[in-house]
Formats: C-alpha cells, sequence, structure tokens
C-alpha cells in the first residue's frame, strides 16, 4: 500500500507529562515527542484523550502544541485534539491550535450531552470550517456515549477537510463497506485489534500502546503492506503481554505513564485527578507484560 496521509500511518496519542505538582513539563512534552519520532512514528495526536484533555486547559493545550512542533519540527504530523461537547469552544480551540503549530485535528463526538445524528453534522462542520487543516473525526461510542452513525459518516465524508475516521467502536464489516463508498482514510483505534484493522484495509493506527512499541507496529504495518501476514500476526502476538498490561485500567495514559517512567523516557507518573496513578501493584503487572513483550 502506498498511501499519501496527511496524518501519519504510526502514529501515538500522546501523553501529557506533568511534574509532581501536576504542573504540565514542557521539556518533558518535547523529550517525549522526539522520542517518540526517534522510534517509529510519523504522527502524533496532541490534546487527545491520552494527553488527559478532560483536564487541561486551553492556554496548556496551546503551549503543548507549540512544545510538540518545536520538538519535531516537520518530522512528524501534528494531529491535535480540538473536540469538545461545545461547538463554539472546540471551534475557538481548532483556531488556536491551528495558530500553534497543529498540522491537523482531532474531531471527537460530542460527549455527555448526546446530540442527535443531524446534530454532530452540524457540528463538525462548525469545528472543521474553522480551519483550513485536515481533519479526522473520532468515533468512540464508548467514551462519547454517541456513535457516528454509517449514513453521518457517509455525510462527513462529503465535507472537503474531513479525511479519517479513528475507529474505536469495531463494527469491522460496516466499517469495510465505508471504506469501499467513500475517500476516507480509516484509522484503528483499539490497539487490541490494530492488526485487524490493518488487514482490512486501514492505513493507520493511533495509538496508546506505540509509546513503548512504536517501532513494531510500523513493523507491522510495513508487514501487512507487503502482504506479509505470518510477520505481521507474530508481532501482534509478541506485544500481546504488553497491550494487556497498558490497557488494563480505565484510561490509557495511567500505565503509559507508568511505563515510559519505567524507561526513563519521562521523569514523573504525575496525573491529574480523577485519575489516579499506578499502585506498586500495577507497576509489578507492567513490569512484567513489558519484560514477556521484550520491551523492557
Amino acid at each position: 500500500m502506498t498511501t499519501t496521509t496527511p496524518f501519519g500511518r504510526m502514529v501515538t496519542a500522546m501523553v501529557t507529562p506533568m511534574k509532581p505538582d501536576g504542573s504540565i513539563d514542557y521539556d518533558g512534552v518535547k523529550k517525549l515527542a522526539e522520542h517518540l519520532v526517534a522510534n517509529g512514528h510519523d504522527g502524533l495526536v496532541v490534546n487527545g484523550t491520552t494527553g488527559e484533555s478532560a483536564t487541561t486547559t486551553d492556554e496548556e493545550n496551546i503551549e503543548t502544541v507549540r512544545a510538540v512542533a518545536d520538538a519535531v519540527k516537520g518530522r512528524a504530523a501534528i494531529t491535535a485534539g480540538v473536540g469538545t461537547n461545545d461547538t463554539a469552544h472546540s471551534v475557538r480551540a481548532a483556531k488556536a491550535l491551528a495558530d500553534a503549530g497543529a498540522d491537523a485535528v482531532l474531531v471527537v463526538t460530542p460527549y455527555y450531552n448526546k446530540p442527535t445524528q443531524a446534530g454532530i453534522v452540524e457540528h463538525f462542520k462548525a469545528v472543521v470550517g474553522a480551519t483550513d487543516l485536515p481533519a479526522m473525526a473520532y468515533d468512540i461510542p464508548g467514551r462519547s456515549g454517541t456513535a457516528l452513525a454509517s449514513d453521518t459518516i457517509r455525510q462527513l465524508a462529503t465535507i472537503d477537510q474531513v479525511r479519517a475516521v479513528k475507529d474505536a467502536k469495531g463494527d469491522f464489516f460496516e466499517a469495510t463497506k465505508l471504506m469501499d463508498e467513500t475517500d476516507l482514510l480509516w484509522y484503528s483505534g483499539d490497539d487490541v485489534v490494530n492488526l485487524a484493522w490493518l488487514a482490512l484495509g486501514a492505513v493507520g493506527v493511533v495509538s496508546v500502546v506505540g509509546h513503548v512499541a512504536g517501532n513494531e507496529f510500523r513493523a507491522m504495518i510495513d508487514a501487512v503492506d507487503a502482504g506479509d501476514l505470518a510477520t505481521a500476526r507474530a508481532i501482534h502476538t509478541k506485544l500481546i503481554p504488553a497491550i494487556d498490561a497498558l490497557m488494563n485500567t480505565s484510561q490509557g495514559a495511567i500505565m503509559v505513564k507508568a511505563a515510559l517512567k519505567e524507561q526513563g523516557v519521562i521523569d514523573s507518573d504525575a496525573i491529574r485527578l480523577p485519575l489516579l496513578p499506578a499502585d506498586e501493584a500495577m507497576y509489578a503487572v507492567l513490569r512484567d507484560g513489558l519484560t514477556k513483550a521484550g520491551l523492557l
């Protein structure tokens, strides 16, 4: 597969490194971005769910995007999470993060207030229309409470700037129909099924486990491109213990920050309430999983 994508193909939704007092460690942000680019990544998502967007401020998000842009210097596409459940707020965020250096935007289905499908379409039109950047629609009903219906995705596909879907819904058969009917680029939004998505035609992954397995997932993408499913399956199987260890709690940022601290990539596993950092029992599970996967 030779696919041109404005988002990259091996993409990780970055955590936001923080100091023990909970303030953002912008030097740590730069160090992490550089680490990811040096380990298989051609794309980064900043200010997504894994970046703790629910508890970071607009000003912090701007500075984080600036820090990442300064660190990667064009070596990877920067997709900024701008979606909220307030359309006006999302419009302001899109404009501000575009100015801060984002190359693309990620727009999640509005959460909690559960708009109609027609309302979702109008939300996307307003947010995507706030800049001239390409946009990725994020379909994650387990968190947002509302799935993107297939007809809604078809409507989004008619918006020139909407170029991709990050799929954490997992309706594989329906997605294959939409991939066939539209020009949308599909991304796995769930590390558990990265290989399944790639085998069905997804262009890439937006990962959490990619923080520690970027080179491995890059090799999986390359193997699928080459038609070498045996190698891709071997990579998937090797990573099972790491995926189990990192994705065994409510929010990927908890275990990823612990893993990155364990590897010496970030200085602190600090995370903002209502999330709590990993405890010693969780660290033990993490070390075991990473070791079995050959990542520690």
